[in-house]
């Protein structure tokens, strides 16, 4: 009920009880009487019109349910923000008074910052997302798969004949240790003061670059457990790698992995009429596509610090990483803080006491194993003669 239809309220029963007056005792007026009841009737007919201008001013202010999820995501996403960086505050002050020994004072993250942090992962160049991921929950174990097999098909049988036995499908058996992965990050005690958005997106920002960095030391180690071979330069070697090496089983669902050096080498390559083979995806222009005949081959670019050129060797990882390669996420975060360690050394040494900070450990935990060392290659283009060649130019 809104002020007016109080107020509409209000006269109508002003109105009756005058009417009532003129209808008894001394004074009584029916003519007097009836003019009330007829104002307050019209008194009514407004306040039944202003209830019903009202419900329907209700209905369209309304939230759709939509709009109902958006707030309740928006409202669940700042409670969990504030609920972590309560819980990290929590952390370092019990450590901070000294009653943290051993594990305890260690924090879990909980799985909804978890999806955040692996948001924050994937934003930056990761290959995580072109390898197998399964989720673990014990520390070791084993786990079949399939393989791709070639097929020799059924054998000729004659009349009343035995029928032979066809090979069945091929099975590879994977075991898997989890290991684990920390770091540490020291942040001034004042940060720990800030706003809950500050402290959170410090400490999970750099939870999330440095496990993507790990993760993708982790999958590269895998790969080059298959040693690296040259392949010819241009678009030759490539092709022969899709089109030969991995073939049909393979190509269609083929990737190229290289560095910023890879990237700049394949940005130079041409077809007969001068085009680029090098192209953005027409569907997403933040991702690439090289052109391989008749294929078009997705590009995946690392940069140098995480994919390193050895001795002008550009690295190319060329296959169906799928397939190819399995990482067993245990999915569990921890973070653990002290105000006392005294952590690196030399000049990067840092006392945390002294400089009057908190030390976050962060750690992880899985493991990367090859799954089908067939399907894919770990390749290199070695650019030597073309790196002398330029600087026998500039000589």
């Amino acid at each position: 009920m809104n002020k007016k239809m109080r107020e509409l309220l209000n006269k109508i029963a002003q109105k009756r009880m005058s009417a009532r007056d003129f209808m008894d005792g001394e004074n009584k007026d029916l003519e007097k009487a009836a003019t009330l009841m007829d104002e307050a009737d019209e008194l009514q007919k407004e306040y039944d019109l202003e209830a019903r201008m009202y419900e329907a001013e209700k209905e369209d202010n309304t939230p759709t349910e939509e709009e109902v999820k958006e707030e309740r995501a928006a409202k669940a996403e700042k409670d969990s923000v504030k609920a972590v960086a309560e819980a990290i505050r929590k952390v370092a002050k019990t450590l901070n008074e000294g009653t943290g020994t051993g594990t305890e004072g260690g924090y879990t993250v909980p799985s909804d910052i978890v999806t955040k942090i692996q948001e924050l992962r994937e934003a930056k160049a990761s290959l995580e997302d072109l390898v197998t991921v399964e989720s673990v929950s014990t520390m070791s174990g084993e786990r079949t798969f399939k393989t791709r097999k070639q097929k020799k098909g059924f054998s000729k049988v004659g009349e009343k004949s035995a029928i032979g036995k066809t090979e069945g499908p091929a099975f590879s058996r994977i075991k898997y240790t989890i290991e684990k992965y920390a770091g540490y990050l020291p942040i001034t005690n004042e940060l720990l003061e800030d706003s809950d958005e500050n402290l959170v997106n410090t400490v999970l920002g750099w939870l999330a670059d440095e496990s993507r960095a790990t993760r993708n030391n982790l999958i590269l180690t895998a790969i080059k457990t298959k040693a690296a071979k040259a392949i010819d330069v241009g678009i030759k070697g490539i092709k022969y790698v899709l089109n030969v090496t991995l073939g049909q089983a393979f190509k269609p669902t083929s990737v190229v992995v290289t560095n910023d050096d890879g990237l700049n080498y394949l940005d130079q390559l041409e077809d007969k009429n001068g085009r680029p083979l090098l192209n953005p995806d027409p569907t997403d222009s933040t991702k690439l596509q090289i052109r391989s005949g008749a294929t078009v081959v997705p590009v995946v670019v690392l940069p140098n610090d995480d994919m390193t050129s050895e001795e002008n060797k550009i690295p190319f990882i060329i296959g169906d990483l799928k397939e190819g390669i399995v990482l067993f996420d245990r999915k569990k975060i921890n973070i653990m803080t002290s105000n006392t360690a005294v952590v690196g050394s030399g000049d990067d040494a840092i006392n945390a006491f002294e400089d009057d900070c908190t030390v976050f450990r962060g750690i992880e935990r899985e493991d990367v194993e090859v799954r089908d060392e067939k399907a894919f290659e770990n390749c290199y283009i070695d650019v030597t003669p073309a790196v002398a060649e330029n600087n026998e130019e500039v000589a």
